[in-house]
């Protein structure tokens, strides 16, 4: 194979692009959606992560015919069943609004004991017109009150295993080498790597 140059994250998630940026190996330049000029939504209406990542990663390759990834990440809380799962971004509604999805997390486990939940991430490649998955799971509990300023979404809430801070409390550098996230990406860094 040819080296790779640049790869579309098809996101517009800019907190989401710094973070895998920082992850990719020297040679190979990420790029997100917006630099891409792409500003539509892309289709997610899969019933899992790996549909959904497959599904936004098929859209961008045959619209730009370049190499390109999707993630999906989801947050099971183990008490409601794996909820919201497939729906955390659209858990309290089609807004996407992160306050009112933990608000409404925090309300649901309300007196629960059982806060133990996980963060999956599943990643869609699509290098050479092939697809590749990989997938990175954190696990940890839910806290009652949001704690921290960092990071996005559900990260104010969730501490992992072993840890007494949450994602959102945590630098950059800490969460990316143990995140969901962090861990699907480098399954994905290595395969890169070894493809060079």
């Amino acid at each position: 194979m040819s080296k790779i140059d640049t790869i579309i994250f098809a996101t517009n998630n800019a907190h989401k692009l710094v973070e895998v940026q920082a992850l990719m190996p020297q040679g190979i330049e990420l790029v997100g959606l917006a630099q891409m000029g792409i500003h539509e939504d892309i289709p997610e209406d899969g019933d899992t992560l790996e549909a959904n990542a497959l599904q936004k990663a098929r859209y961008i390759y045959a619209k730009t015919q370049r190499n390109c990834f999707a993630d999906d990440t989801g947050l099971e809380v183990e008490v409601l069943n794996n909820a919201p799962g497939v729906y955390s971004a659209r858990y309290a509604g089609p807004q996407k609004s992160s306050a009112d999805n933990m608000a409404k997390l925090l309300h649901e486990l309300r007196g629960q004991l059982n806060r133990s939940a996980r963060f999956r991430t599943v990643i869609a490649l699509i290098i050479d017109g092939r697809e590749h998955l990989f997938e990175g799971i954190v696990r940890g509990h839910i806290i009652e009150q949001q704690h921290g300023t960092e990071g996005f979404g559900y990260d104010p809430i969730f501490v992992p295993e072993g840890y007494t801070e949450t994602f959102a409390q945590m630098p950059l550098a800490i969460k990316n080498g143990i995140s969901h996230r962090g861990r699907a990406v480098q399954q994905l860094v290595d395969f890169l790597s070894v493809r060079k």
